[in-house]
This record gives C-alpha cells, structure tokens and sequence, in this order.
C-alpha cells in the first residue's frame, strides 16, 4: 500500500472525502494536538470551515508510555483501559500520578494554543475531529465522548490511516467515520509517511492563527 506523503498531504485527500460539508454555518473541524491539528489545517481549508484544538492526553502505563491505559479530556472526561491496568497491576496512587502529569500537560498547551480566548461553541453543530492517525483509538474515543456532552448535530471521525479494527471500533463512537487507509498488518501511524516528523507547538499556534479566518465567508447562502 502507498504511503502518505506528509500530513498536509493526507489532509487534502482526507477533505476530498469530505466535501459534502464545505461552506457550511455549522461545520467546525477539531484537530488533535499536535500532528492531528496539520492535518485538520488543510481540511478546514478546503471545506472554509473555522479550525480549533481538541484537547486530549493519553495515560500511558509507568515505564511503557506509549502503551495508553486510558486517557483524559478538557471538561474532566476520562476513558480507561481496565485490560491494561490490569496487565500492569497498576494502583490507584500510580493512576492518579499519572492522571496529574498529563492533565497539567493538558491546561498547559490549552494556553499556549488558545490564550485567553474560549473555545468554539458546538451546539448544533456538524463537528469534525481530526488526527493524522490512530492506533489503538484510546485517545480519539476520549475524544469523541467528550464531546457528545456538547449537544452536537453531527460527529464525524476523520482518519488519513488506522488499522479496520480501530476504524470500525470509533464507527461506534461518532455518526460517522472516515478512514483512508486501513493497512494489516499495522504496527505504527509513522511507518505510512514518507514524513512524519514531531509537530511542534509553535507550528500548531501558527496553523491556528493562519486559520483563523476560515468560515468567515463563502458559507452564507450555500448552506444545506
């Protein structure tokens, strides 16, 4: 299976699929810190809609971070993995030490990506979350789950790449999941880039503020 170029490539294909939504008053398009947000840049782009962050941390297991036992949202959201806490015998202390870490991490990029300003209110609105891939899902399902508290028109999951159980497993969580690639075996979101290097915060700041202007026109008159 061909690789993704880079993630402002797989954004623009991942809009392609996304088009029925586009100069439209009640799509905002969510990204997923940090990765997620370049992809989710180009989708709002094409589809002129107003671009934020979604803020969610992954709980990774003591002395095995990039193995989630859960994860955590803005709004105080949690989702945990009972199989992986279990397999690691982890107690109570060592969760909340975690959970600690990761949601000081959490209100520290929320001011450097956001400031002062408040984040985007969804109410009634088609919603769009974006990462540039997923692998078990356990951030992303926080993600979706925090924001069904928000009253939202429609939940959309958009994927440049994850393996088919975790596509078909997040289908359960949103009204709508896109995926582009589904490859097996999968054993990382970075093997299917040709570039896929770290994100940094400042390269989410500027995407957000060159963003900042998406939505504001083309969407009167051509709403569905």
């Amino acid at each position: 299976m061909q690789r993704l170029t880079d993630r402002r490539a797989a954004g623009r294909l991942l809009a392609e699929k996304l088009t029925a939504y586009a100069d439209r008053e009640d799509t905002v398009v969510l990204g997923l810190p940090r990765g997620g947000v370049v992809v989710a840049f180009e989708v709002a782009k094409a589809l002129n809609a107003p671009l934020d962050v979604l803020l969610v941390r992954k709980l990774g297991a003591p002395g095995q971070e990039e193995l989630a036992f859960g994860a955590i949202a803005s709004g105080g959201v949690r989702v945990m993995n009972e199989d992986v806490v279990r397999a690691f015998d982890l107690s109570q202390a060592q969760i909340e030490a975690v959970i600690a870490r990761e949601q000081a991490e959490l209100e520290r990029r929320a001011r450097a990506y956001r400031g002062e300003s408040p984040p985007p209110e969804l109410e009634g609105k088609t919603v769009i979350v974006v990462d540039d891939g997923l692998a078990t899902g356990a951030s992303m399902r926080t993600a979706l789950r925090s924001l069904r508290a928000h009253g939202l028109k429609r939940l959309i999951l958009a994927v440049p790449v994850a393996p088919a159980s975790t596509c078909a497993a997040m289908a359960k969580e949103a009204d709508e999941a896109i995926c582009l690639m589904t490859p097996e075996p999968f054993y990382a979101i970075g093997q299917w880039y040709e570039d896929f290097f770290q994100t940094s915060d400042q390269e989410v700041v500027e995407l957000l503020r060159e963003a900042a202007s998406f939505g504001r026109t083309g969407a009167e008159g051509t709403q569905q």
